[in-house]
């Protein structure tokens, strides 16, 4: 059975038990920016129960524009006013670095991607990088921001309080920005 039709199935039991529709504006009027790792069940590790957050992930739990367009909807529209950032130990793009990763796809599609990977080395440094972005950001009502790294070994938040930030990311306003150009 394809994984997708395990999760139609998961469905039904889920719909047979589904308690009602919550209201739009998150409860607890918080938005959580994480990465898209299958490891770490946000909604438990967090004590977040449907409705509570607004929960935006990707690649890396980066601070991308597109993140910057979620947290400005969820805050101007829907009343969100805190900001959780949750990235992890052992992430994938630990693994590669933006121009390698930007080569592998070209060599496989025969595009090179526009955007950056936004890999990184240090992810207490992504942390700090990504919450730098966040309070300088002039769209969102509110910068109250916090960030944490989930030890995915332990299962345990360890929050980042050194408010020193990294060199600005290459990623950010970078050749790697406008068209991934080959070379380092």
């Amino acid at each position: 059975m394809a994984e997708i039709d395990r999760m139609l199935e998961a469905n039904e039991d889920w719909a047979r038990r589904f308690p009602g529709s919550k209201p739009v504006r998150p409860a607890r009027q918080v938005a959580v920016v994480a990465c898209m790792d299958s490891r770490m069940p946000l909604f438990q590790m967090l004590g977040l129960e449907v409705g509570d957050a607004h929960v935006i992930r990707n690649a890396g739990g980066v601070i991308t524009e597109d993140t910057i367009r979620s947290l400005t909807i969820s805050q101007h529209v829907l009343g969100t006013r805190e900001i959780l950032l949750v990235h992890h130990t052992e992430c994938g793009l630990q693994a590669t670095d933006d121009v390698t990763f930007a080569d592998t796809v070209e060599q496989a599609t025969g595009r090179r991607p526009p955007w950056a990977a936004r890999a990184f080395t240090d992810v207490d440094d992504d942390v700090r990088e990504s919450i730098r972005l966040i309070q300088e950001s002039p769209y969102l009502l509110s910068r109250d921001v916090r960030g944490t790294v989930y030890d995915v070994g332990t299962g345990r938040l360890r929050e980042i309080t050194d408010p020193a930030a990294p060199h600005h990311s290459q990623a950010r306003g970078g050749p790697l920005q406008q068209g991934q150009e080959s070379g380092a």
